[in-house]
């Protein structure tokens, strides 16, 4: 596997990076093509450990914190909170009668396929699925850290919370920040800190009180809620990719890989994949007047999850990869066909009694 340390990086890139490492034991030097099934399989396990802490994973965005192309998107935008009953282990029979089963659902006139309009309108409801979790856990996620439930946090409640969660003695820290002494933090702690404290400030509205309530903590937590916040993670993705600093983003630049070294040919096949991919994805998507520039604002539409035209052009691009018949829908055997496409898991004898269960 290749190996990698950006130059100066101080940024959301690096505290993004060890906060997953943090979270899931992972060693941040590694170059990987792709963080998010790392940060996909975190959001499933330890939820308790980390409640308090905003995810490396945003189901529904379609670019991860750290600047890399959310692999599952489409995935999480045709299954929503069903996601993960799509286990490659289940059992095909029952895989692919779910499947069936959203199929009808997303055929709304019930004509027996799948339109560009209808696979939109699919999409928007399972990003709206996305949001509600989020807002749920994150009602849990405030409670904890609102431990004298006066419907606001301070960011020393927070940061007491958290540094309890990485183990150390809640009642010594409260009273070290008391006192204002040094906490003696290692400097991998003391980084991800300081990058919350920064994500804490922004998510503050105006007039800043250096209070979180619980819509703001939810800002915090998931900055796809908030267009402000949105706008903040566009700006920090942005600073760390741009290597002019003129604020926006070329080709060159989008598709740069991290410092480090290739070790063998497995690693130069992720690097190529991994270009191959970001140059397709910002010719034909990202870059919306195609002037190969990429500007914040064309960054921030890209990324907003509620973002109507986004998802008409998702569906569409679904569509295309599993219309065989090229009649610009989807047919119930075309989706059985693409279910790893679609799901995750490669269903077996996909065709067989496809119009008797229909």
């Amino acid at each position: 596997m290749a190996v990698w340390r950006r130059l100066g990086c101080q940024n959301l890139l690096a505290a993004s990076l060890i906060l997953c490492a943090i979270q899931l034991g992972v060693d941040v030097r590694a170059r990987p093509a792709n963080m998010s099934a790392a940060t996909k399989d975190k959001n499933t396990g330890g939820k308790d450990d980390n409640e308090i802490l905003p995810p490396g994973h945003l189901n529904g965005v379609k670019m991860e914190l750290d600047g890399h192309l959310n692999k599952d998107f489409h995935q999480e935008v045709f299954l929503g909170k069903e996601m993960e009953e799509f286990d490659e282990d289940s059992e095909p029979r029952r895989n692919r009668k779910k499947l069936i089963d959203i199929f009808t659902k997303v055929d709304f006139n019930k004509d027996r396929s799948v339109s560009a309009k209808e696979m939109q309108r699919w999409i928007m409801e399972k990003t709206e699925e996305h949001f509600q979790e989020a807002m749920k856990e994150n009602k849990n996620s405030f409670h904890a850290v609102d431990p004298d439930g006066d419907g606001h946090v301070t960011w020393d409640e927070y940061r007491i919370k958290f540094l309890a969660s990485k183990g150390l003695n809640e009642k010594e820290v409260a009273e070290k920040i008391k006192n204002n002494e040094d906490l003696k933090l290692d400097e991998e702690t003391q980084e991800v800190l300081e990058s919350l404290k920064d994500r804490w400030f922004q998510a503050d509205n105006p007039p800043g009180d250096q209070l979180l309530n619980e819509q703001e903590f939810l800002s915090f937590l998931h900055p796809e809620h908030s267009r402000g916040m949105l706008k903040y993670m566009v700006r920090e993705i942005v600073r760390d990719l741009d290597q002019d600093g003129d604020q926006k983003l070329a080709l060159s630049e989008f598709i740069s890989l991290p410092m480090g070294t290739v070790e063998n040919q497995q690693a130069q096949d992720m690097d190529d994949n991994w270009v191959r991919e970001r140059r397709k994805e910002f010719e034909d998507v990202i870059d919306s007047d195609r002037n190969g520039i990429v500007t914040m604002e064309e960054l921030e539409e890209y990324m907003d999850p509620m973002n109507e035209h986004n998802a008409l052009n998702e569906a569409k691009q679904m569509i295309a990869v599993a219309d065989e018949n090229q009649n610009h829908t989807l047919e119930l055997d075309e989706i059985l066909k693409y279910s790893e496409y679609f799901t995750g898991s490669k269903l077996m004898d996909y065709a067989r009694n496809v119009h008797e269960e229909f």
